[in-house]
């Protein structure tokens, strides 16, 4: 269905959201950090149906990254999870630039039904 780009530095919360994309037919690549998933959205020229990431991470929170994608590519739909209530705050002035952010902890379900709706909401900017 769609090519995702994830980031999320908790390894089993990573492998899971992974595994769980890929079950409902997307192709998912996973970073441990917003760098690394920024390198790999430059080194893959943006080709990414969509960017799901944490917002706090070490070396590269997911604002920063969200931040740099949606400048690189406008046209990059991006959905940010957070468990932690300032941080939810930190991404309320990114209305125009995210789809949603999802809360911690979430079911599989919820997570998929949210990638879905934002791979096929219009883009707002």
């Amino acid at each position: 269905m769609a090519r995702i780009l994830l980031a999320e530095d908790e390894d089993s919360l990573r492998e899971l959201v992974a595994r769980a994309l890929a079950q409902d037919g997307h192709e998912v690549l996973a970073n441990s950090d917003g760098a690394a998933a920024l390198d790999a959205l430059v080194r893959d020229e943006g080709r990414y149906d969509l960017l799901l990431t944490d917002i706090k991470m070490p070396i590269m929170d997911g604002i920063a990254l969200a931040l740099a994608a949606s400048r690189d590519y406008p046209a990059l739909p991006i959905l940010l999870m957070t468990g932690y209530a300032d941080q939810r705050e930190r991404a309320s002035g990114l209305e125009l630039l995210i789809r949603d952010v999802i809360q911690k902890p979430f079911t599989l379900m919820t997570i998929c039904g949210a990638v879905r709706e934002a791979l096929v909401a219009p883009q707002m900017h």
